[in-house]
């Protein structure tokens, strides 16, 4: 594991906490889940190209789907 990788794995793991905050208190369960994944996922993903690509698709779902 490089230091790239750490440093987007913390910054998704942020913005994760972030959704799964905000999902949790305003019970939005879109918010909720994208928080989830972003904080796990990074554990699984071992591309960087692969971990920066998913994360930004995790960090733009609950902006763009809106029910």
């Amino acid at each position: 594991m490089d230091t790239a990788s750490i440093f987007w794995g913390l910054l998704f793991g942020s913005i994760g906490a972030g959704y799964f905050i905000y999902g949790k208190k305003q019970g939005k369960p879109v918010p909720l889940l994208c928080g989830i994944a972003l904080a796990v996922f990074p554990y699984f993903v071992s591309n960087l190209l692969g971990l920066v690509a998913l994360g930004i698709v995790l960090c733009a779902i609950p902006y763009f789907y809106r029910p």
